[in-house]
């Protein structure tokens, strides 16, 4: 099975922010130990635009994880003891296929938008590891040579060029 990643947007009352900012890095804290969790990751208000609205980003082993997870005694309590200090329910969405790379709270870019901006990613990758490696790798199998160069690529995409990207051009990826 595959992990997966929910983000998940609190809004909170004026007036609250400070201790619910505590009570929600004690909860994350504390259920990075439960069964099926694979990583929190805190995130506060990200303009003046809403300046009350708070993200988390959860991924869980799987699927089952995530719903055991948020049935759980201590997801309930604790949901339950910060909603006198927040505006409404949770908005909560599963992130698949390629918002994975675009994940934070609010809606994601418009799909076009990641198309393009993972090709701005995906076509200079492709293009400098073929150059580098194809002429040093001409010894091997053409199936394990393209294996080689698409694993390179996989890794540039994932931990250089699609964060970078995403940080340079998201008010273009954000903007309706």
């Amino acid at each position: 099975m595959q992990r997966v990643h929910y983000a998940i947007t609190r809004k909170v009352k004026k007036g609250c922010e400070v201790e619910f900012e505590e009570r929600l890095r004690r909860f994350a804290c504390d259920s990075l130990g439960d069964a099926g969790v694979a990583a929190v990751h805190l995130i506060g208000p990200l303009s003046q635009s809403s300046p009350n609205e708070y993200g988390i980003l959860r991924s869980f082993e799987n699927v089952e994880a995530a719903d055991s997870f948020y049935r759980s005694d201590r997801f309930v309590s604790w949901n339950e003891g910060v909603t006198p200090m927040v505006e409404g329910q949770a908005e909560r969405r599963q992130l698949t296929g390629l918002e994975a790379f675009f994940r934070e709270p609010g809606p994601p870019p418009k799909r076009w938008k990641m198309a393009v901006v993972t090709w701005l990613g995906v076509f200079p990758s492709v293009l400098v590891w073929s150059s580098l490696l194809g002429p040093a790798l001409g010894w091997m199998p053409w199936l394990a040579a393209a294996a080689v160069i698409n694993a390179a690529v996989v890794a540039t995409l994932t931990w250089l060029v699609m964060p970078w990207l995403t940080r340079l051009l998201h008010g273009w990826l954000h903007n309706s």
